[in-house]
């Protein structure tokens, strides 16, 4: 992986417990969330596992990046993080964008070997089923764009930086992207648009994925998608669960988890 990141990992907000010599296990929470959310997994998993639990940047206790950033630069990071913390490989738990992430880093032939398995609750990624009203709201911010981008660059840029801090520009977008501003608002937008359907075969680790039936952010046909391309993968469907499964049922998660942890 070529990325470097432009701040080290050690700027990260970071909560370690477990055993010293206890098997790594990473946790990489989602997108608007924080380690706080993954304690609880921390909490159940460090008898035996050593625990590295993460505020990824901007999130928790975490600085910003000092630019927008994608998932490489993300994927970057977490490459660090492991080579400067951990004794690789390490299983990585990663939910919503942390497996995204994660699917980033074992996809790569640069990081694939610092990667052990991988457990993905609710993982993005595989690139979803789009409606009419995406496509609707897509066709409407390029067309808004247009005449900003044939002016002259210091106009356009100008024009440009109105134009996405108008009302109707914030309306198009998501309620995340509505509730950021600055360098995180433009993270948000090069790491949701980052799919990674055309390399996934390539990860070759078990890969253990859960995704609740009443999970609204992500769908069961790219659960499915992603089970189906990923070699050696099974899914596990949380009954009544929605899009934090290891949140909204955590007896079948952890036992599951535990299970898979032990015997590949």
């Amino acid at each position: 992986m070529s990325t470097t990141p432009a701040f080290g990992y050690e700027q990260l907000y970071l909560e370690r417990s477990g055993p010293e010599e206890g098997p790594p296990v990473l946790l990489l929470h989602g997108w608007g969330s924080r380690a706080a959310l993954m304690r609880p997994v921390a909490e159940a998993l460090s008898d035996r596992y050593r625990i590295y639990n993460p505020d990824l940047p901007g999130h928790g206790h975490s600085p910003p990046p000092p630019e927008p950033w994608g998932v490489p630069e993300h994927a970057a990071l977490v490459q660090a993080l492991i080579t400067g913390e951990m004794n690789p490989p390490v299983t990585i738990v990663g939910h919503s964008n942390g497996g995204r992430i994660a699917l980033y880093l074992a996809s790569d032939p640069d990081t694939a070997p610092l990667v052990r398995r991988l457990v993905l609750v609710s993982p993005s990624g595989i690139t979803p089923r789009r409606t009419w009203r995406y496509h609707a709201r897509r066709a409407l911010a390029r067309t808004l764009k247009a005449p900003f981008e044939l002016l002259p660059a210091p106009l356009s840029d100008h024009g440009l930086d109105w134009l996405r801090h108008s009302l109707v520009w914030k309306a198009l977008g998501s309620s995340d992207y509505r509730a950021l501003d600055g360098v995180m608002r433009g993270t948000f937008v090069k790491t949701v648009n980052c799919h990674l359907d055309d390399r996934v075969h390539r990860i070759t680790v078990p890969t253990l994925i859960f995704w609740g039936d009443r999970d609204t952010a992500v769908s069961r046909e790219q659960m499915t998608l992603l089970e189906t391309r990923i070699p050696d993968a099974g899914l596990v469907v949380l009954e009544g669960a929605g899009h934090y499964g290891y949140l909204d049922d955590p007896d079948t998660f952890i036992a599951a988890t535990r299970y898979f942890l032990e015997h590949t």
